[in-house]
């Protein structure tokens, strides 16, 4: 696992940038992108099991439920490490182990998904599966370091989104083999997915670098996690991310066990919202960008507000049609959220680098070393919000066998991100003039 190290990088200088650093940046990333794809397939994979799990296999729409925040919480733990993964054994050989080690959760469930297996069981391979979260922060963590500043809301909205996509593509694969073999088959799905692994991890192994200089660093850890715009940005990627891949998760079992949907009809209704919220995710980079990530994330969880209302009255009124409709438009905003929150994390700490006195490339590389660590604490608070999703929809559904008051509390919490991204980044106030301004409307 040695591999290839690029021993100087300097993406902010253009010349360097021009003459070989563009090229094997994209080089890297689209390789990245593949193997967070897998990554993110995996994460989702009981999303997809429990559509297959009839009544033969004795598990309540409250167990599954459970099984599915058992895999989200998992995922959201696992980030933290392997973010500082990335630095400790180089990118490159991270991806190609942390592809490799997606057999284990696969091989396991392709062993235990049938009638008879206990509950426990099934809750420890939902569990493995978890590690499958894990990739996405190593694989941002990564390219964050590739890209200069101008370039990485486009370069981190489409690893991520290109990952994202991993979510709809397992429902479509579900989707295929429920329409065509049955039900009573979900290994078909699992085996689909053991050589794609491999593929991953090979052309991880063959075409991406690692870099010198991204260097494990405890004193940026320590920065971060004691910076208090690390737990603020957590917080709105907790509304953005936490909203996309909790909904992934549950879209499908809310359909069968609220609208009594089949494992079918549930399955062709399912994918359409997270590949377009996955899709959008690079679009959400752009508008950020050029417009500003914080103006871009205010109006994004103000829509996201209002399409939550308009859930709350189709779950209230029984329409399916309008509740698609609704969640779809939640899909599409949670993918153009995760682009701008994203491209805001790097921006604040360049920002706060220049307010310092920092410039150039010394500023730079200042704003890479806290973000990347930092990175990695958002991205774990972020996939929490997933779990409490699914937590909040199985309390929901046990005590009034309905997703309303669940939709209520996540209204709610789009308006505090609201108000807290504004108070934050975009309000102007002598207390803000006061200190080095430091353009966070811009970031």
């Amino acid at each position: 696992m040695a591999g290839r190290w690029i021993d100087e990088w300097e993406p902010e200088d253009e010349t360097f940038w021009r003459r070989t650093g563009e090229r094997t940046a994209r080089r890297n990333l689209w390789f990245s992108v593949l193997s967070e794809h897998i990554g993110f397939s995996i994460w989702t994979l009981w999303s997809v099991m429990v559509l297959f799990m009839g009544p033969e296999y004795g598990v309540d729409p409250a167990g599954k439920f459970f099984l599915i925040s058992t895999a989200t919480l998992v995922g959201a733990l696992v980030r933290v490490p392997y973010t500082f993964a990335v630095a400790r054994f180089g990118g490159r050989n991270w991806t190609v182990f942390s592809a490799l080690t997606l057999l284990v959760p696969t091989l396991a469930a392709f062993v235990v998904m049938e009638p008879g297996t206990s509950y426990t069981t099934f809750v420890a391979v939902a569990a493995l599966t978890g590690i499958g979260g894990g990739n996405f922060a190593s694989s941002m963590a990564n390219i964050n370091a590739f890209f200069p500043l101008r370039e990485k809301g486009w370069a981190l909205g489409l690893n991520a989104g290109g990952g994202n996509i991993g979510v709809p593509v397992v429902q479509l694969a579900g989707l295929l083999v429920i329409g065509t073999a049955g039900a009573a088959h979900p290994r078909i799905v699992l085996g689909v997915y053991v050589p794609l692994i491999v593929v991953a991890a090979v052309c991880a192994a063959r075409y991406m670098d690692n870099l010198a200089p991204v260097r494990n660093d405890t004193g940026a850890a320590r920065l971060a996690v004691r910076d208090a715009h690390t737990w603020i940005m957590a917080v709105l990627y907790l509304g953005t991310f936490g909203s996309f891949i909790g909904y992934s998760f549950a879209f499908g079992l809310v359909l069968q066990t609220q609208f009594g949907r089949t494992p079918l009809q549930a399955a062709s209704l399912t994918f359409a919202g997270p590949l377009l919220g996955s899709l959008i995710r690079p679009v959400g980079g752009l508008l950020a960008d050029r417009y500003g990530g914080a103006r871009t994330t205010l109006g994004n969880f103000a829509a996201m507000a209002a399409a939550t209302g308009v859930v709350i009255q189709a779950s209230r009124t029984g329409s399916l049609a309008v509740f698609l409709a609704g969640f779809t438009a939640l899909f599409v905003l949670t993918g153009l959220g995760n682009g701008s929150t994203y491209k805001m994390i790097p921006g604040i700490f360049h920002a706060k680098a220049i307010a310092r006195g920092l410039r150039g490339e010394e500023a730079a590389a200042h704003g890479r070393r806290l973000s990347g660590a930092a990175m990695g604490i958002i991205g774990a608070v972020g996939a929490l919000g997933g779990l409490a999703i699914n937590l909040a929809l199985r309390q929901s559904f046990r005590s009034s066998g309905s997703g309303t008051a669940a939709f209520w509390s996540f209204l709610a919490f789009y308006a505090v991100c609201s108000v807290l991204t504004w108070a934050v980044y975009l309000r102007r106030t002598a207390a803000v003039s006061a200190r080095p301004r430091l353009g966070y409307a811009e970031v």
